[in-house]
């Protein structure tokens, strides 16, 4: 039986509200699946509008076995490609970031316009179609200052994402906005050991002793059910709603994005270990409510976040390997705030610094425990961790039709 057979089996076996059999956490043929049926075929987010700020500003960002680069052409749209050279497929951008009028390959100088058109392929033959030699495409969209990309030849439609994202993100203007620090931490367990984690706060009174200062431990904040029952979180919202901002819990029918609004702790305004902002400037001009708490996004596979009056947090998960993930965080900030006047980098990092750490041995704890030969699936806790029982059952909805389809018998052509 191949890994797709056994996959699908074990899909189909799995018992609700328990976690998953070993494989899926550890098999490199198993998170080679995960790869082709998830991450090639979704959108997925990869960075922010205000990186991009200007004609010829770009980034790079490895996807499994994809090089991809984005930039902003000189007529102000955001482009994606493969980031593979034409001629020979050498990696045409290899900087993290970067400012150029051109994308010029090093190895043989063939040199590509902002729209990803070839310009100039030196000493190439008689008749040598410059129009067929373009940089292949990825299908990109932008929406509320967030830049997703799709692998897929035919993407899923991005617009029921666009349409919940929209009211809640826009008044935050995070498109005009500029990152004050990013990092990346390299987590030894499996990207969705990364999830299962984010997606509870049981673990949190235990191990996130400054987060733990301004953010709610409520299940109905990190889960799925609950939160309209909640007579602080509905007044919540109606505050917010009032000084015009989305606030109310949505989530995607099939379960892949939500966003709400959440109030912090007693009187807490941002993720600082005093509760009082980080940044005396706004996020936004447009937002001048006091105390609206955190506006948090998921969307599987790639991104959760967390969005206050004075900055923002996004984090990107990118799989490295069975036993690997990439997770970046940025802290976004005014556009016209300033370090040392406006905020102190270390104060608004800190708390987020600390609990990235503190999640990384989590994972890498957990991680661990589950390579033993002794391990089975376990129970989680119904009260506290809804959200990974509901992004485990995300998980294995999208996974099971997908192996399904590609694991049908192929009838020969006479």
């Amino acid at each position: 039986m191949d890994a797709r057979d056994t996959m699908l089996r074990l899909l189909r076996s799995h018992r609700d509200g328990f976690s998953l059999e070993q494989p899926f956490y550890t098999d490199p043929d198993f998170f080679r699946l995960d790869m082709e049926m998830i991450w090639y075929r979704d959108w997925l987010f990869v960075g922010h509008d205000c990186e991009l700020a200007k004609p010829g500003q770009y980034f790079t960002v490895q996807v499994g076995a994809y090089p991809v680069v984005l930039v902003r052409d000189q007529g102000g749209r955001i482009r994606a490609f493969h980031n593979a050279c034409r001629h020979r497929g050498s990696r045409v951008c290899s900087a993290q970031k970067g400012t150029s009028a051109r994308l010029v390959c090093p190895y043989h100088q063939w040199t590509y316009d902002l729209d990803g058109s070839l310009l100039f392929a030196r000493q190439m033959a008689d008749g040598f179609d410059k129009t067929q030699y373009g940089l292949k495409p990825v299908a990109c969209e932008s929406v509320g200052g967030y830049i997703f990309i799709c692998l897929a030849d035919q993407p899923a439609d991005f617009a029921p994402f666009r349409a919940l994202m929209e009211p809640y993100f826009l008044p935050h203007r995070l498109a005009d906005a500029k990152i004050a620090f990013e990092s990346t931490i390299i987590e030894k367990g499996n990207w969705k050991l990364v999830w299962e984690n984010n997606r509870e706060c049981y673990h949190c009174v235990a191990n996130h002793p400054e987060l733990c200062k301004t953010f709610p431990e409520a299940p109905n904040v990190t889960g799925v059910a609950g939160a309209d029952s909640d007579p602080e979180m509905v007044a919540h919202w109606a505050k917010c709603e009032a000084a015009g901002l989305e606030a109310k819990f949505r989530i995607d029918p099939a379960g892949q994005f939500r966003a709400t609004r959440a109030p912090l702790l007693r009187d807490a305004v941002s993720y600082t270990m005093t509760g009082r902002r980080a940044v005396k400037r706004g996020l936004s001009d447009q937002v001048t409510a006091d105390r609206i708490g955190a506006l948090m996004l998921y969307h599987y596979p790639t991104t959760w976040n967390h969005v206050l009056i004075d900055h923002a947090v996004t984090f990107r998960v990118l799989p490295i390997s069975a036993t690997e993930t990439a997770v970046t965080t940025k802290w976004l900030v005014h556009k016209d705030a300033v370090e040392g006047v406006d905020y102190d980098l270390a104060e608004l990092t800190h708390v987020w610094t600390e609990t990235n750490d503190q999640d990384r041995r989590i994972v890498e704890e957990n991680a661990f425990g589950i390579q033993s030969p002794s391990y089975e699936p376990g129970p989680y806790s119904e009260m506290h961790e809804g959200g990974v029982i509901q992004f485990v059952d995300w998980y294995t909805r999208f996974m099971e039709p997908r192996l399904a389809e590609g694991s049908k018998p192929r009838l020969r052509v006479a």
